[in-house]
């Protein structure tokens, strides 16, 4: 850049004799001194200060001024030094009225030094300037990868920010893909922008790893590629650049940069493509005539800003790659969890997803807006995936309960019932036998004197028997079902209890032993407390077994809201007893969805399914009873959080 010189109106000849006039610098004729903002700080510039000109200039003004520009008085006849209410302090040189020219140029020269130190000063502090915020940038860039989750996000950002700093019209990212070996084989094109074109496709495709291409041959080779222009490619070049996508969208793709996203293990995880760099950032390609004038090459400085980045790039890349590995992980977990439960206790097969599907779509509901105190609550993607895992494996605990317990459908085992079923053809068979017997008996004594009346009498015996062994077996069958047992049924099971009949080693046995009344005689469902204490122990058993999983910190709390999913607010819950504020909201939503299935399932055998409004009624209740969370069951109801919004269960 030129240096300039400013001089006031009419003086310009006199300074282009003094340093010549074939002198290589620009001239500005003024009326007034320049203000600071005024001048170009970046570029070498001197005032020549004159009488006329110092009559406009304050000396904070020429302070001012002197920090950008080297101010050099020119007295008038007589003058001797700076006259007096001139801004001395600010001059870098003053030119005695009448100097001789020798002596003028002398000063003007060095003037002209001064004013080229000064803009390098301002180049070096600007450059300094630059530099702090580039590293300002990718320290802020860096931070802001390292916390993003998300792959597409993360790629939208690594793609947005190097063309920022690049000032790069458009880009384009590329994700390498595997082999079964975990080789490195194609890249497969994921994502692109472009601030010229309104639309571009979108579409994904492969390229494969190798020196076809220039991406190919970046990552190959683990190294950079920056072309000044990419229409013409260096001689020799095994790779070419394909011109379809700037004839199809009339762009012209001049500049570019290729630079493979490699780790510090050396492993290429993708490549980062920038295109069309700009002097300006506002700058737009709508031609090529404008992409002659506006694009610029990819720098030294430019590379090693771009490789920077690109390695926080590559570490958030595979980072990004490894969470969706954990989260794949996870969900294979979870899902081969539920499978297990499913597998133990096939009657309630499906619960575990429809819970989790009815917990997900309530928490949905809730940060669309809920009601009470949770109006203003809303979860993360994090939190939504920690409640449907703790929802998923809610029941895992079940794999420690005795499986005849955990799917007993009736009071008695299914061996126990048969033991009493036998038990009772013995009886009929032993009768029978014994009818026969002294039918037999008789007939041998006495003939046939008598017969018909007295083996009348015996037959009527053995119908009574065989009646009220039937009304035995009838009062066991109807207390054996998980329904509420009758005053009359408990009366005969204790009447028929108190019997005794003598069995084929010809001791006494009681008709139905002491534990067989005590199971027949549970007055509501199928489980007495020793088993019903067992079927809750599924919870402690499930937050002890997902204590011992590794989770991330964004699952850390997974056991502790599935831990709590029988309790109730009110403190009557189990297995802790815990209430109000020791509940989570998450176990909340998970208590309500939990109960809701449990009654409207039509596959449990032990107990018939309620009606959908029935079932809306129980939870409304049990709100008014302390039980549940009111806001949350009203936000359940309304935003009719029970429908399914697929069929999959899960």
């Amino acid at each position: 850049m030129k240096p300039l010189i400013v001089t006031s109106l009419g003086r310009r000849g006199v300074i282009a004799d003094l340093i010549g006039r074939d002198a290589d610098v620009d001239y500005a004729e003024v009326a007034r001194f320049p203000a600071a903002g005024a001048l170009e700080p970046g570029r070498p510039t001197v005032v020549v200060l004159d009488r006329a000109l110092a009559e406009s200039v304050t000396a904070e003004q020429a302070a001012a001024a002197a920090e950008h520009a080297a101010i050099l008085g020119a007295g008038a006849a007589g003058d001797a030094e700076p006259p007096p209410g001139w801004p001395a302090a600010s001059l870098s040189g003053f030119i005695p009225g009448g100097a001789s020219p020798r002596a003028a140029a002398v000063q003007l020269k060095g003037a002209l030094r001064q004013a080229a130190t000064l803009a390098a000063a301002h180049a070096a502090r600007a450059a300094e300037a630059q530099r702090t915020r580039e590293l300002a940038d990718l320290a802020q860039v860096g931070a802001a990868l390292s916390h993003e989750r998300s792959l597409d996000r993360l790629l939208e950002m690594i793609l947005s920010q190097a063309r920022r700093v690049t000032t790069s019209d458009a880009g384009s990212i590329y994700l390498v893909e595997r082999d079964g070996n975990d080789a490195p084989v194609a890249l497969r094109f994921k994502l692109s922008q472009n601030d010229s074109l309104a639309t571009i496709p979108g579409s994904e495709y492969t390229v494969p790893i190798d020196h076809t291409s220039l991406a190919g041959h970046a990552a190959a080779n683990r190294e950079p590629l920056a072309f000044d222009d990419v229409y013409h490619l260096p001689a020799g070049s095994t790779f070419a650049f394909n011109k379809g996508f700037d004839e199809r969208f009339g762009y012209r793709t001049k500049s570019m940069l290729v630079f493979p996203l490699t780790t510090l293990r050396d492993d290429i995880v993708g490549v980062l493509q920038l295109i069309n760099r700009k002097r300006a950032a506002s700058a737009r390609i709508t031609s090529a005539a404008i992409a002659e004038q506006e694009v610029i090459p990819y720098d030294e400085r430019a590379v090693a800003l771009v490789g920077a980045l690109a390695s926080q790039a590559a570490v958030a890349i595979e980072n990004s790659l490894l969470y969706e590995d954990i989260e794949k992980l996870f969900e294979g977990f979870v899902t081969a969890a539920v499978t297990a439960i499913e597998s133990r206790d096939p009657t309630t097969s499906g619960h575990s997803g429809r819970v989790a599907e009815y917990s997900v779509s309530l928490a949905e509901a809730v940060d669309r807006g809920g009601e009470g105190r949770w109006r203003e609550l809303h979860f993360s993607r994090e939190q939504m995936r920690e409640l449907r895992y703790a929802a998923l494996l809610h029941d895992f605990g079940k794999v420690g309960v005795r499986e005849q317990v955990l799917v007993k459908a009736k009071k008695l085992y299914p061996a126990t019932w048969d033991a009493i079923h036998d038990r009772v053809g013995f009886l009929r068979q032993s009768a029978e036998l014994e009818f026969e017997r002294a039918r037999a008996a008789m007939l041998e004594a006495q003939g046939k004197a008598g017969w018909a009346k007295a083996e009348a009498a015996m037959r009527g015996a053995l119908q009574a028997r065989i009646a009220e062994l039937d009304r035995f077996l009838a009062a066991v069958e109807k207390a054996n079902e998980p329904s509420l047992l009758g005053d009359d049924v408990a009366v005969d099971l204790r009447e028929f209890g108190a019997r005794t009949f003598r069995n084929w080693d010809g001791r006494e046995h009681p008709l139905l032993d002491e534990d067989e009344l005590r199971l027949l005689t549970i007055p509501k469902g199928t489980l007495d407390d020793a088993e019903r204490k067992e079927i809750e122990s599924h919870v402690t058993h499930t937050f002890r077994f997902l204590r011992e999983i590794p989770w991330t910190r964004e699952l850390r709390r997974l056991p502790e809201i599935a831990y709590g999913h029988h309790e109730k607010l009110n403190g009557v819950g189990y297995p802790r007893g815990i209430k109000g504020e020791e509940i989570p909201v998450q176990t909340r939503i998970m208590t309500i969805s939990d109960i809701y299935d449990a009654l409207t399932a039509s596959d449990r055998p032990y107990k018939p399914a309620v009606e959908r409004s029935r079932a809306l009624d129980i939870l409304q209740a049990e709100t008014k009873g302390g039980m549940l969370d009111a806001d949350l069951v009203k936000v359940f109801v309304d935003a009719k959080a029970y429908e399914r919004r697929s069929s999959s269960g899960g």
